[in-house]
Protein backbone atom coordinates (compact mmCIF):
# COMPACT_ATOMS: atom_id res chain seq x y z
CA UNK A 1 0.00 0.00 0.00
CA UNK A 2 0.88 3.21 -1.02
CA UNK A 3 2.48 5.90 2.19
CA UNK A 4 -0.62 8.30 1.54
CA UNK A 5 -3.51 5.38 0.94
CA UNK A 6 -3.51 5.12 5.03
CA UNK A 7 -4.47 8.82 4.98
CA UNK A 8 -7.37 8.84 3.23
CA UNK A 9 -11.03 9.28 4.70
CA UNK A 10 -13.95 9.50 2.90
CA UNK A 11 -16.69 12.49 3.23
CA UNK A 12 -19.06 10.55 5.16
CA UNK A 13 -16.40 10.03 8.22
CA UNK A 14 -16.89 11.56 11.41
CA UNK A 15 -14.44 13.72 13.52
CA UNK A 16 -13.49 11.00 15.69
CA UNK A 17 -12.42 8.73 12.81
CA UNK A 18 -10.19 11.81 11.50
CA UNK A 19 -8.40 11.67 15.17
CA UNK A 20 -8.12 8.42 14.95
CA UNK A 21 -5.54 8.43 11.89
CA UNK A 22 -3.98 11.51 12.73
CA UNK A 23 -2.34 9.57 15.77
CA UNK A 24 -1.97 6.52 13.91
CA UNK A 25 0.05 8.01 10.36
CA UNK A 26 3.75 9.96 10.49
CA UNK A 27 2.27 12.81 8.42
CA UNK A 28 -0.17 14.37 10.70
CA UNK A 29 -2.72 14.78 8.19
CA UNK A 30 -6.24 13.11 6.85
CA UNK A 31 -7.22 13.49 3.44
CA UNK A 32 -10.99 13.74 2.59
CA UNK A 33 -11.87 12.45 -0.85
CA UNK A 34 -15.21 12.21 -1.92
CA UNK A 35 -16.37 8.70 -4.27
CA UNK A 36 -14.10 9.20 -6.85
CA UNK A 37 -10.92 9.68 -4.36
CA UNK A 38 -10.62 12.97 -5.46
CA UNK A 39 -9.65 15.70 -2.75
CA UNK A 40 -12.21 17.60 -1.39
CA UNK A 41 -10.44 18.85 2.02
CA UNK A 42 -7.68 17.84 4.30
CA UNK A 43 -7.96 17.69 8.10
CA UNK A 44 -5.09 18.48 10.72
CA UNK A 45 -4.73 18.21 14.31
CA UNK A 46 -4.61 22.21 14.33
CA UNK A 47 -8.27 21.42 12.89
CA UNK A 48 -9.40 19.10 14.95
CA UNK A 49 -8.64 21.15 18.20
CA UNK A 50 -9.89 24.71 16.59
CA UNK A 51 -13.22 22.43 16.21
CA UNK A 52 -12.90 21.39 19.90
CA UNK A 53 -12.36 25.29 20.75
CA UNK A 54 -15.63 25.97 18.93
CA UNK A 55 -17.69 23.21 20.70
CA UNK A 56 -17.78 20.92 17.76
CA UNK A 57 -18.36 17.23 19.06
CA UNK A 58 -16.08 14.53 18.00
CA UNK A 59 -19.37 12.79 16.97
CA UNK A 60 -20.28 15.52 13.78
CA UNK A 61 -19.14 15.00 10.20
CA UNK A 62 -15.62 15.87 9.40
CA UNK A 63 -17.01 18.42 6.94
CA UNK A 64 -17.17 20.94 9.95
CA UNK A 65 -13.76 21.12 10.66
CA UNK A 66 -11.90 20.08 7.87
CA UNK A 67 -10.11 22.74 5.40
CA UNK A 68 -12.41 23.21 2.35
CA UNK A 69 -9.27 24.51 -0.13
CA UNK A 70 -6.06 23.05 0.56
CA UNK A 71 -2.90 23.82 -1.35
CA UNK A 72 -1.70 21.21 -3.35
CA UNK A 73 0.96 20.52 -5.78
CA UNK A 74 0.24 18.34 -9.01
CA UNK A 75 1.70 15.33 -9.56
CA UNK A 76 5.17 15.09 -11.44
CA UNK A 77 5.94 19.01 -10.09
CA UNK A 78 9.82 19.18 -8.95
CA UNK A 79 10.55 18.43 -5.46
CA UNK A 80 12.61 22.05 -5.26
CA UNK A 81 9.47 23.86 -5.91
CA UNK A 82 7.26 22.52 -3.43
CA UNK A 83 9.69 22.45 -1.11
CA UNK A 84 9.76 26.47 -1.76
CA UNK A 85 6.19 26.12 -1.29
CA UNK A 86 5.82 24.45 1.85
CA UNK A 87 8.66 27.30 3.43
CA UNK A 88 6.35 30.04 1.70
CA UNK A 89 2.93 28.97 2.56
CA UNK A 90 3.74 27.66 6.12
CA UNK A 91 2.55 24.38 6.00
CA UNK A 92 4.14 20.89 6.48
CA UNK A 93 2.15 18.43 4.51
CA UNK A 94 0.88 18.90 0.46
CA UNK A 95 -1.28 16.80 -1.31
CA UNK A 96 -0.67 15.44 -4.21
CA UNK A 97 -2.84 15.40 -7.04
CA UNK A 98 -3.36 14.38 -10.97
CA UNK A 99 -4.85 16.25 -13.50
CA UNK A 100 -8.45 14.93 -12.32
CA UNK A 101 -7.91 16.28 -8.84
CA UNK A 102 -7.31 12.54 -7.71
CA UNK A 103 -4.81 12.27 -4.96
CA UNK A 104 -2.22 10.39 -6.12
CA UNK A 105 0.79 11.08 -2.93
CA UNK A 106 1.52 13.32 -0.01
CA UNK A 107 4.96 15.01 0.81
CA UNK A 108 5.87 15.93 4.01
CA UNK A 109 7.81 18.67 5.03
CA UNK A 110 10.24 16.34 7.80
CA UNK A 111 11.06 14.29 4.74
CA UNK A 112 12.40 16.78 2.51
CA UNK A 113 14.62 18.52 5.20
CA UNK A 114 16.01 16.99 8.64
CA UNK A 115 13.26 17.75 10.96
CA UNK A 116 13.65 15.75 14.08
CA UNK A 117 16.15 17.09 16.04
CA UNK A 118 14.84 19.98 17.87
CA UNK A 119 16.84 23.75 18.76
CA UNK A 120 13.84 25.02 21.13
CA UNK A 121 14.94 25.06 24.62
CA UNK A 122 12.38 23.67 27.45
CA UNK A 123 11.99 25.19 30.49
CA UNK A 124 11.00 22.33 33.39
CA UNK A 125 8.94 24.34 36.20
CA UNK A 126 10.26 22.37 39.69
CA UNK A 127 10.69 25.02 41.89
CA UNK A 128 7.56 25.09 43.80
CA UNK A 129 6.62 23.94 47.91
CA UNK A 130 4.50 21.56 46.76
CA UNK A 131 2.57 21.95 50.47
CA UNK A 132 -0.56 20.29 48.75
CA UNK A 133 1.00 16.59 48.66
CA UNK A 134 2.71 16.39 52.54
CA UNK A 135 3.61 14.61 54.53
CA UNK A 136 5.04 12.88 50.57
CA UNK A 137 7.22 16.42 49.89
CA UNK A 138 8.32 16.80 53.27
CA UNK A 139 11.77 15.80 52.06
CA UNK A 140 11.33 15.26 48.60
CA UNK A 141 10.06 17.72 46.20
CA UNK A 142 7.12 16.54 44.38
CA UNK A 143 9.00 16.01 40.80
CA UNK A 144 11.07 13.97 42.32
CA UNK A 145 8.14 11.67 43.48
CA UNK A 146 8.18 8.09 42.20
CA UNK A 147 5.32 7.11 39.87
CA UNK A 148 6.07 3.65 37.70
CA UNK A 149 9.60 3.36 39.30
CA UNK A 150 10.94 6.46 38.78
CA UNK A 151 10.94 10.18 39.14
CA UNK A 152 7.70 11.97 37.62
CA UNK A 153 10.51 15.00 36.18
CA UNK A 154 12.27 12.05 34.56
CA UNK A 155 8.95 10.51 32.91
CA UNK A 156 8.56 13.90 31.69
CA UNK A 157 12.26 14.45 30.28
CA UNK A 158 11.82 11.19 28.70
CA UNK A 159 8.47 12.25 26.64
CA UNK A 160 10.12 15.32 25.16
CA UNK A 161 13.34 13.24 24.44
CA UNK A 162 11.00 11.53 22.36
CA UNK A 163 10.31 14.12 20.55
CA UNK A 164 13.35 15.17 19.83
CA UNK A 165 14.37 17.71 22.67
CA UNK A 166 17.67 17.45 24.14
CA UNK A 167 18.42 21.07 25.36
CA UNK A 168 16.95 21.34 29.05
CA UNK A 169 16.64 23.91 31.91
CA UNK A 170 15.05 23.19 35.16
CA UNK A 171 14.74 25.23 37.45
CA UNK A 172 14.86 24.74 41.05
CA UNK A 173 14.35 26.33 44.75
CA UNK A 174 12.77 23.63 47.36
CA UNK A 175 14.99 20.84 48.05
CA UNK A 176 16.62 21.73 44.46
CA UNK A 177 19.81 19.51 45.05
CA UNK A 178 17.93 16.31 45.10
CA UNK A 179 17.30 17.22 41.85
CA UNK A 180 20.40 18.12 40.30
CA UNK A 181 21.88 15.50 42.48
CA UNK A 182 19.78 12.84 40.15
CA UNK A 183 20.12 14.33 36.86
CA UNK A 184 22.98 16.32 36.92
CA UNK A 185 24.05 17.96 33.53
CA UNK A 186 21.77 15.59 31.42
CA UNK A 187 24.96 13.01 30.24
CA UNK A 188 23.30 10.04 31.36
CA UNK A 189 20.74 10.39 28.86
CA UNK A 190 22.16 12.52 26.50
CA UNK A 191 20.94 15.38 26.83
CA UNK A 192 21.96 18.53 28.15
CA UNK A 193 20.36 20.06 31.26
CA UNK A 194 21.39 23.20 32.85
CA UNK A 195 19.28 24.76 36.27
CA UNK A 196 17.95 27.93 37.01
CA UNK A 197 18.43 28.40 40.38
CA UNK A 198 15.61 30.55 42.27
CA UNK A 199 16.80 32.21 45.55
CA UNK A 200 13.11 33.01 46.40
CA UNK A 201 10.08 31.24 44.84
CA UNK A 202 9.46 33.54 41.66
CA UNK A 203 6.23 31.79 40.17
CA UNK A 204 5.21 30.30 37.45
CA UNK A 205 6.90 32.60 35.37
CA UNK A 206 9.83 34.43 36.50
CA UNK A 207 12.46 31.96 36.70
CA UNK A 208 12.59 32.41 33.04
CA UNK A 209 13.87 35.95 33.70
CA UNK A 210 17.13 33.81 34.49
CA UNK A 211 17.57 32.71 30.59
CA UNK A 212 20.34 33.53 28.68
CA UNK A 213 19.09 35.88 25.80
CA UNK A 214 20.76 34.28 22.92
CA UNK A 215 17.32 32.42 22.22
CA UNK A 216 16.08 32.00 19.10
CA UNK A 217 13.62 29.40 18.71
CA UNK A 218 10.21 29.47 20.89
CA UNK A 219 10.50 28.40 24.06
CA UNK A 220 8.39 25.20 25.52
CA UNK A 221 7.90 25.91 29.24
CA UNK A 222 6.22 22.86 31.20
CA UNK A 223 4.96 22.01 35.31
CA UNK A 224 6.86 19.36 36.54
CA UNK A 225 3.93 17.79 37.96
CA UNK A 226 2.14 16.66 35.01
CA UNK A 227 1.99 13.62 33.14
CA UNK A 228 0.98 13.56 29.37
CA UNK A 229 0.77 11.80 26.49
CA UNK A 230 0.72 15.62 24.58
CA UNK A 231 2.06 15.36 21.04
CA UNK A 232 4.66 18.39 21.02
CA UNK A 233 4.77 18.24 17.49
CA UNK A 234 1.68 19.18 17.03
CA UNK A 235 1.54 21.96 19.62
CA UNK A 236 4.67 23.46 17.91
CA UNK A 237 3.03 22.76 14.76
CA UNK A 238 -0.04 24.74 16.38
CA UNK A 239 1.64 27.53 17.98
CA UNK A 240 3.40 28.19 14.25
CA UNK A 241 0.24 28.08 12.63
CA UNK A 242 -1.75 30.45 14.99
CA UNK A 243 1.72 33.32 14.62
CA UNK A 244 1.46 33.58 18.25
CA UNK A 245 3.45 35.35 20.61
CA UNK A 246 2.19 32.91 23.37
CA UNK A 247 0.41 29.60 23.31
CA UNK A 248 -1.36 27.86 26.13
CA UNK A 249 -2.27 23.96 26.91
CA UNK A 250 -5.86 24.10 27.56
CA UNK A 251 -7.97 21.21 29.06
CA UNK A 252 -11.49 21.27 28.87
CA UNK A 253 -13.51 20.77 32.28
CA UNK A 254 -16.82 20.23 33.20
CA UNK A 255 -18.32 21.04 36.25
CA UNK A 256 -22.22 19.86 37.65
CA UNK A 257 -23.77 22.72 40.03
CA UNK A 258 -25.23 19.99 42.44
CA UNK A 259 -28.53 22.15 43.11
CA UNK A 260 -31.11 23.67 41.02
CA UNK A 261 -30.25 27.20 39.75
CA UNK A 262 -32.51 29.80 39.44
CA UNK A 263 -33.09 32.46 36.51
CA UNK A 264 -34.27 35.58 37.33
CA UNK A 265 -35.16 38.57 35.87
CA UNK A 266 -36.12 42.24 37.78
CA UNK A 267 -36.38 39.67 41.22
CA UNK A 268 -38.86 36.80 39.80
CA UNK A 269 -37.93 33.32 38.49
CA UNK A 270 -38.23 32.61 34.91
CA UNK A 271 -36.31 29.18 34.71
CA UNK A 272 -34.92 26.79 37.24
CA UNK A 273 -32.29 24.32 35.55
CA UNK A 274 -31.32 21.28 37.99
CA UNK A 275 -28.39 20.49 37.93
CA UNK A 276 -26.75 22.40 34.79
CA UNK A 277 -23.23 21.28 33.79
CA UNK A 278 -20.83 24.00 32.58
CA UNK A 279 -17.87 23.89 30.18
CA UNK A 280 -14.66 25.47 30.94
CA UNK A 281 -10.86 25.55 29.36
CA UNK A 282 -8.53 25.56 32.41
CA UNK A 283 -4.62 25.88 32.31
CA UNK A 284 -2.96 22.77 31.31
CA UNK A 285 0.37 23.99 32.77
CA UNK A 286 2.08 23.67 29.46
CA UNK A 287 3.10 26.84 27.12
CA UNK A 288 5.12 27.67 24.10
CA UNK A 289 6.62 31.37 24.05
CA UNK A 290 7.92 33.37 21.46
CA UNK A 291 11.81 34.12 23.26
CA UNK A 292 11.07 37.99 22.37
CA UNK A 293 8.56 37.40 25.63
CA UNK A 294 11.82 37.28 27.84
CA UNK A 295 12.00 41.10 28.04
CA UNK A 296 8.31 41.14 29.62
CA UNK A 297 9.26 39.23 32.51
CA UNK A 298 10.46 41.49 35.46
CA UNK A 299 13.84 40.91 36.85
CA UNK A 300 14.10 39.29 40.56
CA UNK A 301 10.53 38.99 41.08
CA UNK A 302 7.52 36.86 41.71
CA UNK A 303 5.58 36.40 38.42
CA UNK A 304 3.20 33.85 37.20
CA UNK A 305 1.90 32.42 34.05
CA UNK A 306 -1.57 33.86 34.01
CA UNK A 307 0.07 37.49 34.58
CA UNK A 308 1.84 37.47 31.29
CA UNK A 309 -1.14 35.84 29.30
CA UNK A 310 -3.01 38.80 30.58
CA UNK A 311 -0.54 41.29 29.67
CA UNK A 312 -0.25 39.76 26.25
CA UNK A 313 -3.78 40.48 25.95
CA UNK A 314 -3.64 44.33 27.38
CA UNK A 315 -0.89 45.02 24.59
CA UNK A 316 -3.19 43.21 21.74
CA UNK A 317 -0.52 40.39 21.40
CA UNK A 318 -1.71 36.98 19.87
CA UNK A 319 -1.83 34.55 22.82
CA UNK A 320 -3.35 31.07 21.59
CA UNK A 321 -5.07 28.18 23.03
CA UNK A 322 -3.84 24.53 22.63
CA UNK A 323 -6.63 22.32 23.39
CA UNK A 324 -5.20 18.94 24.97
CA UNK A 325 -6.98 16.04 24.17
CA UNK A 326 -4.62 13.53 24.98
CA UNK A 327 -3.68 12.17 28.37
CA UNK A 328 -3.09 14.47 31.20
CA UNK A 329 -3.22 14.14 34.66
CA UNK A 330 -1.73 17.04 36.78
CA UNK A 331 -0.58 15.71 40.52
CA UNK A 332 -1.53 18.28 42.57
CA UNK A 333 -3.17 16.46 45.32
CA UNK A 334 -3.15 12.96 47.12
CA UNK A 335 -5.72 11.83 44.99
CA UNK A 336 -3.87 12.31 41.81
CA UNK A 337 -0.67 10.62 43.16
CA UNK A 338 -2.35 7.59 43.97
CA UNK A 339 -4.31 8.25 40.79
CA UNK A 340 -0.70 8.22 38.92
CA UNK A 341 -0.16 5.39 40.39
CA UNK A 342 -2.87 3.16 38.61
CA UNK A 343 -2.95 4.47 35.49
CA UNK A 344 0.96 4.76 34.97
CA UNK A 345 1.56 1.36 33.08
CA UNK A 346 -1.56 1.62 30.70
CA UNK A 347 -0.43 5.37 29.72
CA UNK A 348 2.88 4.83 29.20
CA UNK A 349 3.65 0.90 28.37
CA UNK A 350 5.08 2.23 24.91
CA UNK A 351 7.77 4.73 26.38
CA UNK A 352 8.58 1.98 28.75
CA UNK A 353 9.94 -0.42 25.95
CA UNK A 354 11.03 2.13 23.47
Amino acid sequence: MKKFEKLLLTHEAIIHDAIEKLDNNEAHIVLVIDDNRRLLGTVTDGDVRRGILKGIALNESIIKIMNHQPIVARKGEDKSKIFSLMRKKLIRQLPIVDIDERVCGIEVLEDLIEFNRKNNKVVLMAGGLSTRLRPLTNDCPKPMLKVGGKPILETILNSLMQYGFDQFYISINYLGEQIREYFGDGSKWGIDIKYLEEDSKMGTAGSLSLLPRDIHEPILVMNSDLLTKIDFNQLLTFHFEQGASATMGVREFDYTVPYGTCKLENNFIVDVIEKPTYKFFINAGVYVLEPTLLEMIPKNEYFDMPALFSLLSKQKQQAAAFPIREYWLDIGQLSDFEKAHIEYDRVFENQESS
